[in-house]
């Protein structure tokens, strides 16, 4: 009776566990319906990997690619997809090892290396030679190494809370952060899609590879990424928009600064004083005023605004 009763109460157990993620992934898939995000995938010729995006706007437009950070996946993006779908083709990505993309096992399979060629074969693979690259937190990362190591295929550079790698001296300065501890607030559905992603068998796998990477490529207080990747050169001469929240409790506003003198070309650093480390979901109006207003603007001077 005992057996009996254990293997009634763990069945249960795991009937209403999986009855919890099939409501999650019925929202989600209905919250992408809702905002006219369509899921797709595609399988790279050189990896073999499969990557999971959502995509907005009408094919054919200017591609405008969006690189989430950690942990995180596609959603971070949605006020982003929703906006800039009208002018360009809007492809929000699970980057390799989150979400619905191949999580490949062993550690050497998210080197910097790596991560810069999933891109520059996404890019192949929708179509397009050159992009809008948008990238947050450690996609900021990657979108700065696109821009160094492929300027041809970067039109405009916008970077979120990560400076240019040699302005880092360091990843994080605290061990908190939030999103939307001003503005815009994680609503319970907005969590309800993290849980659902991240609560999956494996889900963590992949982000946490690939800090395991970099901060065995670093060295004291600098990520030595140049070992790996062999760059000509670390200028970039990409026009770039780099945002800051200058309440992030991973970054110093400092090493956003610093970042200027690595652009040999038109440089606006925005920094929203009320914004943490997630502005782009925090303050998604804000943000997407100012993305506009650097799409749309001349490219000829360098200029800094504080706001």
């Amino acid at each position: 009776m005992v057996t009996i009763r254990s293997l009634l109460f763990w069945s249960l157990v795991y009937c209403y566990c999986g009855l919890c993620a099939s409501v999650y992934l019925l929202k989600l898939f209905q919250h992408k319906t809702s905002l006219k995000f369509h899921a797709l995938y595609f399988v790279l010729q050189d990896s073999g990997l499969r990557f999971h995006y959502v995509a907005a706007g009408e094919r054919g437009k200017p591609l405008m690619l969006l690189l989430h950070g950690f942990p995180e996946f596609w959603y971070s993006w949605r006020h982003q997809l929703r906006e800039f779908k009208s002018e360009y083709r809007v492809v929000a990505l699970d980057l390799r090892g989150y979400g619905e993309t191949d999580a490949p096992i062993h550690r050497e399979n998210y080197k910097l290396d790596c991560l810069i060629t999933d891109i520059k074969d996404i890019l192949d693979s929708l179509g397009y030679s050159k992009c809008v690259l948008i990238g947050h937190d450690w996609g900021g990362m990657i979108a700065w190494l696109i821009a160094i190591c492929y300027p041809e295929m970067v039109m405009k550079l916008i970077v979120i809370n990560f400076p240019h790698p040699n302005a880092l001296k360091h990843l994080f300065t605290s061990h908190s952060t939030s999103i939307g501890r001003k503005g815009c607030q994680l609503t319970a559905e907005d969590l309800e899609a993290y849980i659902y992603v991240f609560s999956q068998p494996g889900a963590l796998s992949g982000p946490i590879n690939h800090y395991r990477n970099i901060f065995s490529e670093s060295q004291a207080h600098v990520f030595c990424f140049y070992s790996c990747l062999p760059l000509k050169h670390h200028m970039v001469i990409t026009p770039t928009l780099l945002l800051w929240g200058e309440k992030d409790a991973f970054m110093e506003a400092e090493m956003a600064e610093g970042t200027k003198v690595y652009v040999k070309n038109y440089f606006r650093l925005t920094i929203l004083s009320e914004a943490s480390h997630g502005l782009q979901q925090e303050q998604p109006d804000i943000v997407n005023k100012l993305i506009w207003t650097f799409l749309k603007e001349e490219t000829r001077r360098k200029d800094w605004l504080f706001l």
